[in-house]
């Protein structure tokens, strides 16, 4: 499936950034995180999982979100896709989409909103980056 005017090279470069985004943001929160999330370093290192496999999955998830985005973008109008329209669906798509299902999920969880907080502004940033780069870089 091929979304009407979706920039490849937008997409692509997009994800690459809000995956690099995410890492300076969990870096920077990497404590207030484990804290939100009641985990020491060495449990999060000892939970079994293969880091690259999650890497992989990241950036994975990240190109299929831009890829989503630069559609919903592009269906407002190829001429359209600018860096103010990025914006906008980004922030509509992080509030009606992502902000909602992390309160409900951390919720139900008993997770801390401290949590909720942290992973929806990453979510956030993710959204409004890669909707910023889509909107610069324009449709095909």
């Amino acid at each position: 499936m091929a979304f009407a005017g979706t920039n490849h090279l937008a997409v692509a470069t997009a994800a690459a950034a809000s995956f690099l985004f995410g890492g300076v943001w969990y870096g920077m929160l990497s404590q207030s995180w484990m804290r939100a999330l009641g985990k020491s370093e060495a449990e999060i290192k000892n939970a079994g999982r293969s880091m690259p496999l999650l890497f992989s999955i990241t950036i994975l998830a990240q190109l299929v979100m831009a890829w989503v985005l630069a559609g919903l973008i592009g269906h407002l109008s190829t001429s359209e896709v600018t860096i103010r329209t990025g914006l906008i669906t980004a922030a509509l798509v992080w509030l009606g989409f992502i902000a909602t299902s992390l309160a409900v999920n951390h919720g139900y969880q008993g997770s801390r909103w401290s949590l909720t907080v942290i992973d929806g502004g990453h979510w956030l940033g993710v959204l409004l980056i890669q909707g910023a780069v889509i909107g610069l870089f324009g449709a095909a």
